[in-house]
């Protein structure tokens, strides 16, 4: 590699840290970090104290950059985590050998119907093309909610990263090619319907197995608006198994009195309907099947006493 080369790969690396973006080298010419890994650590220098993984060796220290860096030409990583960032990677179809190409839809086409569906336009934010062809769109995370790293939740071929996660920074060159920014210098935050999809779903209430007169009820109404809320922002994907999971734990409490069935079907139907990728009917016969299930599982002749 050129002196010129090497120059350009340190300028990347501290033009990304300008941005406030936490970075760290990777092995030249790949995407593996170059960092020794915790069997070989010596526990001396930056590891003094312990071990310290890439994820907390990332840095925005120019020093430290202007050191790593002039000892190879090393690829750029970005530690989202520590940087505040969520990157959405949308990815290309794997090709079959023979083949030669694929003609399924690559990340970019099914993340844009995903941003049609919800109504809402393909976000403008600093965007670059990865060696592969595809793309990787960065948005500055909430800091009031810890996102991680997704694989095909948002969409087919659509992955995240975020905390515990990384990519590959603007300026790397791989065999495949290199990584460039395309548009727009700012990351904006993430959108909010997209972040409804990424947010860590609240842990499942568990029922008290004797509760008082009148707090079974206010806990069904508070399972009730869970479960109608987790069907209504279901991702693609997940949706037909949230509707059985939410049928299913609501049932117990038509069991139990304290949810009426019509009130059931009527709210789990509407919330199913509202992002609908199947006929009504199939979600129609997913809600009946389930709450018949759970009415008979949860009726007070199948309890111990």
């Amino acid at each position: 590699m050129t002196h010129d080369a090497r120059c350009a790969l340190l300028r990347a690396a501290l033009d990304t840290a300008e941005r406030g973006w936490h970075v760290f080298p990777l092995r030249p010419g790949t995407k593996r970090p170059a960092l020794h890994g915790e069997r070989s650590c010596t526990g001396t220098g930056p590891c003094a104290s312990g071990h310290r993984k890439w994820e907390q060796r990332a840095t925005t220290d120019p020093d430290r950059i202007q050191a790593a860096w002039s000892q190879a030409p090393f690829n750029i990583g970005i530690a989202c985590g520590p940087s505040g960032l969520l990157v959405v990677d949308l990815d290309m179809p794997k090709t079959s050998s023979t083949k030669g190409s694929s003609d399924a839809p690559d990340g970019t086409a099914t993340f844009a119907a995903l941003c049609e569906r919800a109504g809402h336009p393909v976000p403008a934010t600093y965007r670059t093309r990865t060696a592969s062809g595809g793309q990787h769109l960065h948005f500055t995370a909430p800091s009031d909610v810890r996102l991680t790293n997704t694989a095909g939740t948002v969409a087919p071929l659509v992955d995240t990263r975020a905390a515990g996660g990384y990519v590959v920074a603007a300026g790397s060159i791989t065999p495949a090619g290199p990584y460039e920014a395309l548009s727009a210098p700012v990351a904006a935050p993430v959108p909010r319907w997209l972040l409804s999809i990424l947010k860590p779903a609240p842990k499942p209430l568990q029922a008290p197995p004797r509760a008082v007169a009148g707090q079974s009820s206010r806990y069904a109404d508070v399972a009730f608006d869970n479960e109608v809320h987790s069907v209504a922002t279901a991702a693609d994907g997940t949706r037909n198994a949230t509707l059985l999971r939410a049928a299913r734990a609501l049932g117990r409490f038509i069991a139990s009195g304290d949810l009426t069935r019509v009130r059931v079907e009527d709210a789990l139907r509407e919330a199913a309907g509202a992002n609908a990728t199947q006929p009504q009917r199939y979600y129609d016969d997913v809600i009946r099947r389930a709450l018949d299930w759970s009415i008979t599982h949860n009726s007070p002749r199948g309890r111990a006493a």
